[in-house]
């Protein structure tokens, strides 16, 4: 594969995303060998955060990942073209009308009320087969999953419900893993464990990402990581506990001086203080770049790197364009062409996702189709 370390600008792209798969590969072996004895899943949903799920799929399953989680029936197909003896979970459950996709792509769904757990029994009796579901028990998240009564119901005729299905997972989703010392984290793998004493024994699974960085009683039989695989950090404590898996490059488009006063971008929203030397970028928030990026002169925004050279972005940031300040950037590096970091070495996914105010799956699954994009460490 022939490398590229800047957009090919005679293509019309306004950047480069480069994707580790090496990268991905490594935060899997890392994650496996936390989870010790328990089996590592992976969590690929979202075209696997936005990254390929058609590359980043055949990497985790070298790496020995048979097991992956996705949340629509419609990326289980996809999913099941790439590999045909994985195991296949859909997240949001079984919708009316969709049992026989499921059937017929060997996809099994997370059952998370008694309405598609009934759904999925007929099914199974009507095509008399037993096709692996998993059970899903809501623990405090109050999303999706069967709550204390729907347990309760189903306890009292689980058996004439499990003589029809065959469910080979049971699982619930932590609220607050990303915070350790949370009190919730210990409510809910109390409450799971209550509520598994009262049902046949089967494989369960409650840790999330973070999860797998509480204490081991929380692997049980199955973790399921998601966005430590592609260089999220796990918790506010594991600054670098994942190997980054993207950078961003983009390059300059224009370079222009401005004097103290003048007004950048739309609204005026940032006033220059001093004599300023301003860059643009052709990258803006239909590309994934948050307009909460942008800064005005009460509020700090995100900043980007020339060479070693830190440069705040300034006013608002546009569609297709940001502004940033290379006045104090040495005069060589910042010539029209010029590569500049968005994401990498220098700006991690959970720094660019402090400075929106947001968290890292959404600057990941924002990423913008007008990139460039490139694989490496296959």
């Amino acid at each position: 594969m022939s490398l590229k370390s800047t957009p090919d600008i005679a293509s019309g792209s306004p950047a480069l995303l480069t994707i580790d798969l090496s990268a991905i590969g490594e935060n899997y072996a890392q994650l496996r060998s936390l989870a010790k004895g328990a089996q590592c899943a992976a969590v690929v949903k979202a075209n696997a955060y936005g990254l390929g799920v058609d590359r980043v799929v055949p990497t985790l399953y070298d790496r020995g990942c048979r097991t992956f989680f996705v949340a629509t029936v419609h990326e289980g197909i996809a999913l099941r073209k790439l590999h045909n003896d994985t195991k296949i979970y859909i997240l949001d459950g079984l919708f009316a009308g969709s049992e026989s996709l499921f059937a017929e792509h060997k996809l099994a769904p997370v059952l998370g009320s008694l309405a598609m757990l009934k759904r999925w029994a007929a099914l199974s009796a009507l095509m008399d087969f037993k096709h692996p579901a998993a059970l899903h028990l809501d623990t405090g998240m109050n999303r999706l999953g069967l709550d204390a009564a729907d347990l309760k119901e189903f306890v009292e005729h689980q058996n004439s419900i499990l003589s029809d299905i065959n469910i080979d997972l049971v699982m619930s989703h932590l609220a607050c893993a990303d915070e350790p010392s949370h009190p919730a984290n210990q409510k809910q793998l109390d409450d799971f464990s209550g509520f598994l004493s009262q049902l046949p024994f089967r494989p369960a699974s409650l840790a999330n990402s973070s999860g797998i960085f509480l204490d081991p009683d929380f692997h049980l039989s199955l973790v399921r990581p998601g966005i430590a695989l592609y260089g999220g950090q796990p918790n506010m404590y594991a600054s670098s506990a994942m190997r980054p898996v993207v950078s961003l490059i983009t390059h300059i488009s224009q370079v222009r001086k401005v004097e103290k006063g003048a007004a950048i971008g739309y609204g005026g929203a940032y006033i220059a203080q001093r004599p300023t030397v301003l860059a643009t970028l052709p990258v803006g928030y239909a590309d994934g770049y948050h307009r909460a990026l942008g800064s005005t002169n009460d509020k700090n925004g995100a900043s980007v790197y020339i060479g070693n050279y830190e440069a705040p972005v300034l006013g608002r940031v546009s569609m297709d364009l940001i502004t940033v300040d290379v006045t104090d950037t040495p005069h060589e590096l910042i010539a029209v062409g010029a590569p500049v970091e968005l994401l990498g070495r220098q700006i991690l996914i959970d720094d660019l996702a402090k400075a929106a105010g947001t968290i890292s799956y959404e600057i990941l699954t924002s990423l913008g189709t007008r990139y460039e994009r490139q694989y490496i460490g296959e």
